[in-house]
């Protein structure tokens, strides 16, 4: 019980600005501390689903709005899987060899692909959130980081990793995986179940995830944290889609 205390708190620590009450760590638990990223991803979604409503309480200006949501929750994972993005982009639009882009995502300078990259991601997640109907679902978007969180949870665990990866030399669990998949299905069925067609917004998320990560994994040979954070990212970006037009 304490171990997975810890993985939760190491989970939390890394990869949420919210703190972690008391300083928990125990390297013992790493393997553990993935198995809570979905959890992580359900404190955010709540955050951000509560934010929608309290927005739509105050009646925002839809512009406002927007600028609100869409910053959320990149604000409460500390632009962390921003920066995975960036790399990954980075990395995969210079079409160069292999090797090299390997060596452009360890980088830690900022290209022009990564810039422009970002503007656009944000600027269309903004006007979707901006441009979302006020009879929009709000509650989907609790669900939301949480599946991302389990679509990367599952491809570290799952995929084979860069040599380079912090990830590389932890050993495959397939309980794990079932546990993970277990996750993604209730917070799937949960979706519909709460949101009915905004559960849609799932499936978005869900195949956007999967593109980019296919996209990302292929051009450089194996998986890691950034390549993890550039697809839910995307997926995260998918999934605001299908919600603003539903």
């Amino acid at each position: 019980m304490k171990r997975l205390l810890c993985g939760f708190a190491m989970c939390q620590s890394m990869f949420c600005a919210i703190p972690f009450p008391g300083n928990l760590w125990d390297e013992k638990a790493r393997g553990q501390m993935l198995l809570f990223l979905p959890v992580v991803g359900l404190e955010i979604g709540g955050i951000w689903a509560v934010l929608a409503w309290f927005v739509r309480l105050l009646r925002l200006p839809d512009l406002a709005a927007g600028l609100v949501l869409c910053a959320c929750p990149f604000v409460l994972t500390g632009f962390l899987h921003l920066d995975g993005f960036m790399d990954v982009t980075d990395a995969v639009k210079s079409c160069r060899d292999l090797e090299k882009r390997r060596a452009i995502l360890k980088d830690s300078h900022v290209g022009s692909f990564a810039v422009i990259g970002l503007c656009l991601l944000l600027l269309t997640q903004f006007a979707l959130l901006a441009s979302a109907p006020e009879t929009a679902d709000w509650r989907i978007l609790i669900f939301i980081p949480a599946v991302s969180r389990c679509c990367s949870a599952l491809a570290v665990k799952g995929l084979p990793s860069m040599t380079t990866s912090q990830y590389a030399a932890q050993e495959k669990n397939t309980a794990h995986l079932w546990i993970l998949g277990g996750m993604l299905a209730v917070f799937l069925a949960a979706g519909f179940l709460l949101c009915k067609q905004y559960g849609f917004a799932l499936l978005g998320c869900l195949i956007g995830y999967g593109l980019a990560l296919r996209r990302g994994y292929r051009s450089l040979g194996g998986m890691n944290g950034d390549i993890a954070g550039y697809a839910l990212t995307l997926g995260e970006a998918c999934a605001v889609a299908v919600y603003a037009m539903l």
